[in-house]
């Protein structure tokens, strides 16, 4: 790893991100539909710019693929690059449930790998990140702590799941691994509900991007847990398109 990528420079416009997404959760706002059927708010974009500014002023060399920049999408990706979600979980954020659960992702990708991240999730005031030497913390109301996963029993093993994309191979899964507990949870939170040991597992089958899951990713990986392909092969970034294939993200599981 670089030594001058010390991801926690950009906490201060992750938390401006979040508390800008805030005001304007309050006030209700308009969708539009992107070409790909996935909703978008101003929410979004202007989280985006909040973000890709501080990027782009502190890491000026490294590029930016951001979900909101169709055209960072056709970028060929070098050995190190940025993966940004302003705004994960929009259809959560759109909810307006209560629950919470959208949340900003940023992440630092090197050699096909995410190296650090930053998962903010602004309505619940929690912060999970990992800092240049790759240990994993959480940040809120209470202060900050170093997380980890927890070991996990048999009896009593928690799953994570989308809370929009349910679907039929998830619930196989489950079953197959007699799996009984599952909490729904939107955006990259269930990454990082693993990551802190508040869950053991969570499968995924329906489509993601990488910019879903890179951050929430590396915050599990600095709390000792892993994300592998569905054959057991290790999760990779930089793939064509930036589409992901399905994964298990596990802790002690």
């Amino acid at each position: 790893m670089k030594e001058n990528i010390d991801i926690e420079k950009l906490l201060p416009a992750v938390k401006n991100a979040g508390i800008k997404i805030m005001e304007i959760y309050n006030l209700n706002p308009e969708v539009e539909i992107k070409k790909d059927g996935s909703p978008v708010t101003i929410a979004d974009k202007a989280a985006e710019k909040i973000l890709l500014s501080k990027i782009k002023e502190l890491f000026p060399n490294i590029s930016i693929v951001s979900e909101e920049n169709p055209d960072s999408h056709l970028i060929k990706t070098s050995e190190e690059f940025f993966l940004v979600d302003p705004l994960d979980g929009t259809k959560e954020f759109l909810k307006r449930d209560g629950k919470g659960s959208f949340t900003v992702n940023v992440a630092y990708i090197r050699n096909n790998d995410p190296v650090l991240g930053i998962v903010f999730a602004p309505a619940l005031n929690r912060l999970f990140y990992t800092n240049i030497n790759g240990i994993a913390f959480e940040d809120n109301v209470n202060g900050i702590k170093k997380i980890k996963v927890r070991q996990s029993l048999k009896e009593s093993i928690v799953a994570v799941a989308s809370s929009s994309h349910q679907d039929k191979k998830t619930a196989e899964w489950l079953h197959n691994n007699k799996i009984f507990k599952t909490v729904s949870v939107g955006s990259s939170l269930k990454f990082c509900l693993v990551a802190c040991g508040e869950a053991d597992v969570y499968p995924r089958f329906g489509p993601t991007m990488e910019w879903d899951t890179a951050a929430g990713d590396a915050v599990l990986r600095a709390a000792g847990g892993k994300v592998e392909n569905i054959n057991g092969t290790k999760f990779k970034y930089g793939k064509k398109n930036f589409k992901n294939t399905s994964f298990i993200a596990k802790g002690d599981f």
